[in-house]
């Protein structure tokens, strides 16, 4: 809610200035009904004060007390979605067909003020807008002003927040409470058993949380970019192999068949230790959410003056509709399975910000029930034929 408080502080004192300057200018006009003794004062502070309007970054719209827009700014027609210079002398749910807003813009015509939020939508887009209204001028005259600015990226940012804090917090606990239960019968018990039992689980449980801790140093660092690269070159093939090579004995354990293959040797600038993670993250995605019989192919390879990683699974799949969320922090598409394979769905935000970091792109094409393909290219070094 800290956009909506600095909006709303920010309407107040620029909706004060609003009201100084325009009950001027009405009583200017109102004080002499023959020309002004100094015309050329009024129309240059008129003047001044519409270029000062009309450079706001917030949207602003005079309504009189017929609920008739009088002024409007350029950004209050970008923000609303009409012509200002049209919009002048049309009731304002003409050119703003919202019925919250109508309501609040009657509210301040009787003298009550308000600062909140309203979501318009246009077309597929829902925007969220923080809209503050305020009384101006006279009881017998003047009217409402209206203050907007676009709040959705601030609303975005405040809600992933929350949810980060929400995520982190069950993430940690989990473990935590699995330590803490362990540790005290090691405590209680009388015998040597339970210390042999449980003592490996809870190094256990502390590794999986040290590896949250670092995912999570990692995540924010490539948000930030502050992710640190050692930059060298490096061949594609000698970095994934040993890890692909690693994963074998999980793969066999599930029934997963795992091959790599090397279409031709590719040299990319890349610090190896963050590409191995690229490697390592998405080949553990593929191979826990592949069923035994299935398969993971890792592909290296290049096109033009990119090099391309494959990794290709026959596994679950991805439902449409979370596809575009995927590569966001915490973001799981079935968490029960997630929570049993132990993924805190960090991997692919972490994937993400890494292959950022090094100018190149990652995407993802799947279909529900016959697996999923994950495509990372980066910018090529050199490429040459492959030796039979």
């Amino acid at each position: 809610m800290l956009g909506y408080a600095l909006l709303g502080a920010a309407a107040l004192v620029i909706g004060l200035l609003f009201g100084i300057a325009y009950a001027r200018i009405r009583a200017q006009s109102e004080l002499a009904p023959v020309p002004s003794p100094q015309p050329e004062r009024r129309a240059d502070s008129e003047a001044y004060f519409s270029r000062l309007v009309a450079a706001l970054p917030l949207g602003v719209v005079f309504v009189d007390r017929g609920a008739r827009i009088r002024f409007a700014n350029p950004a209050a027609g970008t923000i609303f979605d009409f012509d200002p210079n049209r919009a002048v002398g049309s009731h304002v749910i003409e050119s703003i067909p919202n019925v919250e807003l109508e309501r609040r813009i009657d509210e301040a015509l009787v003298g009550e003020a308000s600062v909140a939020p309203i979501t318009i939508s246009s077309g597929t887009q829902r925007r969220t807008y923080g809209i503050s209204v305020y009384p101006v001028g006279e009881e017998d005259g003047g009217g409402v002003v209206v203050f907007a600015a676009d709040q959705t990226e601030i609303t975005r940012v405040e809600r992933a927040s929350k949810e980060f804090l929400t995520n982190v917090s069950h993430e940690l606990r989990t473990p935590l409470s699995s330590i803490k239960l362990m540790l005290e019968t090691v405590i209680e018990s009388p015998d040597d058993e339970a210390a042999d039992l449980f003592l490996p689980q809870v190094l256990a449980q502390v590794d999986r949380l040290a590896a949250l801790v670092q995912q999570l140093l990692d995540q924010t660092r490539a948000e930030s970019g502050q992710l640190r690269l050692n930059l060298r070159q490096i061949d594609l093939e000698e970095v994934a192999h040993p890890i692909v090579a690693s994963f074998e004995p999980q793969a066999a354990n599930k029934g997963v068949r795992l091959e790599l293959r090397a279409m031709r040797p590719v040299s990319v600038e890349a610090d190896p230790d963050r590409l191995s993670q690229v490697f390592v993250n998405l080949i553990d995605n593929a191979i826990r959410h592949t069923s035994s019989g299935g398969s993971v192919t890792v592909e290296l390879d290049a096109n033009g003056n990119d090099a391309i990683m494959r990794v290709r699974d026959t596994g679950d799949g991805i439902p449409y509709r979370d596809i575009p969320h995927i590569f966001e922090r915490f973001y799981v598409v079935d968490r029960s399975r997630t929570r049993e394979s132990g993924g805190a769905g960090l991997g692919l935000a972490i994937v993400k910000g890494i292959i950022d970091a090094h100018g190149g792109t990652v995407a993802t094409e799947s279909m529900l029930g016959r697996g999923t393909l994950f495509t990372v290219r980066l910018p090529i070094m050199r490429v040459g034929p492959r030796t039979p």
